[in-house]
Order: C-alpha cells, then sequence, then structure tokens
C-alpha cells in the first residue's frame, strides 16, 4: 500500500512502553514506521520523562510535539462530576494542546488520524473542523463503559468502597453516552479484542468496529536472553501500574485469599507484584511473609524470567493484557481469571490455567508449583501462540488494512 502520513493524539508519551497504553501506542507507532508510513506524534509529558530525543521516538517518527500533562486533582473532578460528564472526558483537556494540535493541523495535511484511547476524544470536535478529509479512528484501548461497571460490582461488594462503587457506577452511565458519541464521530473504531468490539457494537452508533489485538515485539522477550530477577522462589509473579484499581484489587484479592492456600501447600512461595506508585491501599501488604511490592523497577523482563508462574488475578478490566502476553513470551506458566486472559485465543490447559475462584486459582497455582515438566511445557505453548498470533509483525496488516477502506 502507499505510505501514509498518521498522526497519533497520545495521553502520554509512549517511552519507556512500561504499562498498557504505552506498551500499545508505541508498539503500533514503531510498527508503521517500520512499515515506511509516516508517523506524527503529539501527546503529553510528565517531569519525569526522558527526553524525546533519548528516546527511540525520535527516528520512529517525523515529528514528536508533546505539551505538559494538564492537572487531574480533585477541583477537575468534583466540576466534571457537577458538570454531568464523564471524568475521562476531561481528564486530558488542555488548552495548550487544543493550540497545539490547531496548528499542526493547519501547517501538514494528514491521512490518517488516530485518537489513542477516550480521555483524547475531546479534541474530536477539533480533528473533524482541521482535519475534514483525513479518516478520523478512534483506537478503544477499553469498553471504557463495561470496565467502569465491572468495577462497580467488585466495590458494591465491600461496604467501605460503596462511596466509589457509587462513583464508577455514575462514570458508566455517562461513559455510554460519551463512548457512544465518539464512536458516531469517527470513521472507524479499533477493538483490541472481540470480546470489546462486541461491547463497543451494542452502543449506540453506525460506525464500523474492528479489531486490531494487543501485541509486542516477541524478539525483544526472549527469556535467554535475561538472567532471573532476584526474588525468593517459588516465585509468583504479578506485573502492572499499581495505582490502577483493577490492578489493585487484583493484588490484594490474591495475597488475602488466594496466597494462604498456596502457602499452606507449598513451602515458601512467594508473591511479587512489580509495578510503579504502589496505591496505598497496598500499604498493609508490606512486611507480610510471603508479599513483595518492588514499586518501579527499570525492567519487568528479568521479573518475568524469574517467575515459576505467573499469576493473572483480576477480576474486573476489559481489553486484552499486555501483562499475559509478555509472561507468555517469556515462556512462563500461566493462571489467570477468566476476565484476566479476556480477549486471548488460548486454551485453558494448553496455553495457561483459568481460574475464578480463590480455591480453584490456588489449585490451579499448587499444581504448576509441583509439576515443571508441566509448568515448561505450558510455556512452551504459550510462547508459540504469542509468536505466531499476537507479535506486531502478525498484527500490522490487520491495521493497514483498515487504511485501504
Amino acid at each position: 500500500m502507499k505510505r501514509l502520513r498518521v498522526l497519533f493524539l497520545t495521553p502520554q508519551l509512549p517511552y519507556p512502553p512500561h504499562q498498557g497504553t504505552a506498551l500499545r501506542n508505541f508498539g503500533l507507532i514503531q510498527a508503521l514506521a517500520q512499515q515506511g508510513h509516516r508517523v506524527t506524534l503529539l501527546s503529553f509529558a510528565e517531569a519525569d520523562q526522558p527526553l524525546v530525543e533519548q528516546t527511540p521516538l525520535a527516528a520512529l517518527c517525523d515529528a514528536v510535539i508533546a505539551t505538559p500533562t494538564p492537572d487531574w486533582g480533585p477541583g477537575r473532578r468534583l466540576r466534571a462530576l457537577l458538570a454531568g460528564q464523564a471524568d475521562m472526558a476531561r481528564r486530558r483537556w488542555s488548552e495548550l494542546y487544543l493550540a497545539t494540535l490547531r496548528n499542526l493541523l493547519a501547517r501538514q495535511p494528514f491521512d490518517a488520524i488516530h485518537i489513542e484511547g477516550l480521555e483524547m476524544a475531546p479534541y474530536l470536535d477539533t480533528l473533524r473542523e482541521a482535519a475534514p478529509s483525513a479518516m478520523l479512528i478512534y483506537d478503544a484501548h477499553n469498553a471504557e463503559y463495561a470496565l467502569q461497571a465491572r468495577i462497580a460490582g467488585q466495590d458494591w461488594r465491600i461496604p467501605t468502597r460503596w462511596p466509589l462503587a457509587a462513583y464508577s457506577y455514575v462514570q458508566a452511565r455517562r461513559l455510554i453516552r460519551f463512548e457512544a458519541a465518539v464512536c458516531r464521530g469517527v470513521d472507524r473504531v479499533i477493538a483490541v479484542s472481540q470480546a470489546d468490539a462486541a461491547l463497543l457494537r451494542k452502543l449506540p452508533h453506525r460506525t464500523p468496529v474492528v479489531v486490531v489485538h494487543n501485541a509486542i515485539f516477541t524478539d525483544d522477550y526472549q527469556p535467554a536472553n535475561f538472567s532471573d530477577g532476584s526474588i525468593p522462589h517459588p516465585a509468583l509473579v504479578f506485573t502492572g501500574k499499581m495505582d490502577f484499581r483493577p490492578n489493585v484489587d487484583a493484588v490484594l484479592w490474591f495475597s488475602d485469599h488466594i496466597l494462604p492456600l498456596v502457602r499452606r501447600a507449598v513451602a515458601g512461595a512467594h508473591f511479587t507484584a512489580v509495578g510503579h506508585t504502589p496505591h496505598p491501599r497496598l500499604n498493609r501488604l508490606r512486611g507480610r511473609p510471603g508479599v513483595t511490592l518492588t514499586g518501579r523497577v527499570e525492567d519487568v523482563r528479568p521479573y518475568l524470567r524469574a517467575a515459576d508462574v505467573y499469576v493473572a488475578p483480576l477480576r474486573m478490566g476489559s481489553g486484552t493484557r499486555f501483562k499475559l502476553l509478555e509472561a507468555m513470551a517469556m515462556e512462563r506458566a500461566v493462571v489467570s481469571t477468566r476476565i484476566g486472559a479476556e480477549g486471548l485465543d488460548a486454551q485453558h490447559g494448553n496455553h495457561l490455567l483459568l481460574a475464578d475462584s480463590p480455591a480453584e486459582f490456588a489449585e490451579a497455582v499448587i499444581a504448576l508449583l509441583q509439576d515443571q515438566p508441566r509448568r515448561t511445557h505450558m510455556g512452551q505453548q504459550a510462547a508459540r501462540l504469542v509468536r505466531e498470533r499476537y507479535d506486531w509483525r502478525a498484527i500490522t496488516p490487520r491495521l493497514e488494512a483498515i487504511y485501504d477502506t
């Protein structure tokens, strides 16, 4: 196909790619650049992020433009709540970013423009006005209304979290309206899984929804290239941004209800939760026998390499979890909830084990810890699946096909 000029709007600079949104955005940009497309990136930057010139983005993109991340403090959150808006409709709103976008579109035409995630959708009206000939693509990293509904459902079970449950319930209702309006306003909607595509098609709109799965560059996850991270064994590992509510819930649920069952059967089993910005709710786990919170690490891959079993005890969320793709590519045996593995074409008993109750989850972990040949075989099968179906080299043609429509 012809080489296109593609603009990405992202909620943060996708480097370093240490969590889901950044992993997807960096992967898409790198994959398109390697195919010869000309990519421009307009993003937000945090104060502690590296200079663009010191990242691969400088070589991959024609231009990288970043404005300061707007403050999303209690005041702005309250104003959004009282105004009847979904908070995601204002979380990344910035007059400076808007002016920068308008100036960019006045100077340069684009064939396709990616709105990467619902937080960037408030700029849709400007895109329609200033770039009428560009194909507008909403890349839905999650079905956000469904994610908030699931979070509310879990929080309703804990009386002390009823205020947050109510907040999430209100957000879910507002997100139905907001996501539907965004879908109506673009030319194509991208979902990261068939499950998310089905949820997005339920919204009142007629825009085609196509699936472009999350993926990784599997060559970056060869286990032989990494030494084991320095963690206690038998090692159970979970990775993720530790202030993200689904991850916080997963770590607490596993530590409180599953790990004690595992440790009764497997002496010394140790759970390491790897990820930056641990939420204060996790503080009660510090110092607990058998649990480690690492905080920020430079690279999760040594920790994945060290895992005897990778666990994904997620009870809420949507999309496809990069954390599972990374662990599977590193040939780790995985135990996940069904929600955690949602969107992956992985077979229970072959590529991973699925369990939803504490007893079943613990039983699956124990079985793998006590059977190293089975762990090895399952890890190899999982890595083969990711190489064949979830490598960006296999996924990129699906994205290019959207541009051709």
